[in-house]
């Protein structure tokens, strides 16, 4: 009241009692908040919609250059090599010298493809391409999905011959080999993958490899839309080969691992949707395959992040589902130390999160022992062994202060 006001004055009631004041507060906040979120949404709406008529233009085109491929091998599947051909572009491989390594399916020696076209192939092509002009979008759509259906699982899978299927062994030592190798290789190996899609896509090892390596695309590749494809890919090839394989882990693992690449730039409720999808599959994977160290630190991290969740995201997720997420930093830690029991040293990144779970939970002494435990591992040139550097500099830097 005025300070003037008099001993007659009447001092009317508070609107509001605290309690009340508060809840408007909150309210108000995250009123302000949504509208944040919706305006940086609306502005990359209208960014995407800018590349929209590329994209669609790119996928046509794409399309229809594999199906223009599909086509001729179709109808030369086995070209003739000539004598005046240097190589032939058969889906064989000639292996190099090098002591083979049958850990892990991987193997030390390399093997090289022939890239060079035969003169059979060049008539061919010519051949093939008489008339494909006339082709609509809709036959284009038809045949690729006709191309990538699989057998219904009251049938045998597709069998090969014993020459294409020790095609397919050496096919597949090679890319577990650049899948493991440096940027180029990993570049290499997707390349490598996709053109021998038409021969084996009714592969199981084949398809799950196939969309590792659509993962690493996505890893190596700076541009958004260019990623969001990558992921987008691999995620329809795992949608197709779960249909018929639901108990390969491998399908399980990089499925739920696409799905979160696909949701990096999307809204909080989508992101948070795909999320439920991850942990669903990742469960799966563990419960196929429970000695795979690879997909406890994936479990581990999602712990980690739902452990994490800002406010805005937890109100977001009570709004819109009737069980939400949870996870603790403790549940995340225990997965992360499952890891190193089975196979110690397993990731820089896997101990760099140890360390921030204990400096989470208060235990410095342990933190410190396992920031010294990440920096003993050798780095693997990737760029989620340099965040793990990045990370160990920045909680260095706190335990110093």
């Amino acid at each position: 009241l005025p300070a003037e006001a008099g001993d007659g004055a009447v001092v009317p009631s508070p609107l509001l009692r605290q309690d009340e004041q508060l809840e408007l507060l909150e309210r108000l906040d995250f009123l302000v908040r949504n509208v944040a979120e919706l305006r940086k949404e609306v502005e990359e709406l209208r960014n995407s919609l800018q590349h929209l008529a590329v994209e669609v233009v790119g996928e046509v085109r794409t399309h229809l250059e594999e199906t223009q491929r599909m086509t001729r091998r179709r109808k030369f599947p086995f070209p003739r090599e000539r004598s005046d051909s240097t190589a032939s572009s058969s889906i064989y491989f000639t292996a190099s010298s090098g002591n083979a390594n049958t850990d892990d399916g991987e193997s030390e020696g390399g093997y090289s493809t022939a890239n060079a076209e035969s003169d059979y192939d060049r008539e061919s092509e010519r051949e093939s391409e008489e008339g494909e002009d006339e082709m609509s979008c809709d036959t284009v759509r038809t045949v690729r999905r006709d191309s990538l259906e699989l057998a219904p699982e009251d049938e045998s899978p597709l069998a090969l011959d014993s020459s294409l299927e020790e095609g397919l062994g050496q096919l597949l030592e090679q890319a577990d080999r650049l899948h493991s190798g440096d940027e180029q290789d990993r570049r290499e190996g997707f390349q490598l993958l996709l053109n021998n899609k038409l021969a084996y896509a009714g592969q199981r090892e084949f398809l799950w490899r196939l969309a590792r390596a659509h993962c690493d695309m996505w890893e190596l590749t700076e541009d958004a839309d260019e990623r969001r494809a990558y992921a987008s890919g691999g995620k329809e090839e795992l949608e197709l080969a779960l249909q018929k394989w639901d108990q390969s882990a491998e399908c399980h693992q990089w499925f739920a691992i696409l799905c979160g690449q696909v949701s990096e730039q999307e809204s909080i409720p989508k992101r948070i949707q795909a999320g439920y999808i991850f942990k669903e599959h990742i469960d799966k994977a563990i419960a196929l395959k429970p000695q795979d160290p690879q997909l406890y630190y994936l479990l581990g991290r999602w712990c980690y992040q739902v452990a994490h969740l800002g406010w805005l995201e937890k109100r977001t997720v009570s709004a819109l589902f009737e069980a939400p997420p949870t996870a603790t930093v403790q549940d995340a830690l225990q997965n992360f130390l499952r890891v190193e029991e089975l196979s110690p040293g397993f990731s820089k990144a896997g101990r760099v999160y140890i360390a921030k779970c204990y400096q989470d939970l208060g235990n410095t002494s342990a933190a410190a022992l396992w920031m010294d435990l990440a920096s003993e591992l050798p780095g693997n040139n990737t760029k989620e062994d340099a965040e793990s550097e990045r990370e160990l500099e920045k909680m260095r830097s706190t335990c110093e202060e």
